[in-house]
């Protein structure tokens, strides 16, 4: 499954959302308020929990400065990335669109589908905020 969410305009320049994206602390100003755990690991491992939702581990697995960053879960039963695109407008704003990409069967997926395409939204519309 792949959901995109709608391309965001922050005010950060492109390198300062990748520097903003790289630490994994941060992405708790991103989460929605539903959001009832969140807790940093180690420098690149956070864990966060949704109400409703079970408690996820995501790691950075990769990175392309200045322009991507890709978060992985740490699950088996629920393989899935997350990346960052960064684009460049101009020296003071970027543009950011979050895409998710995970292998479910058809019957997870009709589940999760919602859910996900609403969470990848707010953390776009999060990271537009800043």
């Amino acid at each position: 499954m792949n959901l995109e969410s709608p391309k965001v305009t922050a005010d950060k320049s492109q390198q300062e959302m990748f520097d903003f994206l790289t630490k994994v602390e941060n992405y708790e100003q991103l989460m929605p308020e539903s959001k009832e755990v969140f807790e940093v690991r180690d420098e690149k491992t956070f864990v966060f929990g949704l109400k409703g939702m079970p408690v996820i581990k995501l790691q950075i697995q990769e990175t392309i400065e200045p322009e991507l960053v890709v978060l992985g879960s740490t699950s088996d039963k629920f393989d899935f990335t997350l990346k960052a695109h960064i684009s460049a407008l101009n020296e003071n704003q970027s543009e950011v669109q979050m895409e998710f990409n995970g292998e479910f069967n058809a019957m997870m997926a009709m589940m999760v589908k919602g859910p996900l395409t609403k969470f990848i939204n707010t953390l776009a519309e999060n990271i537009g905020k800043l």
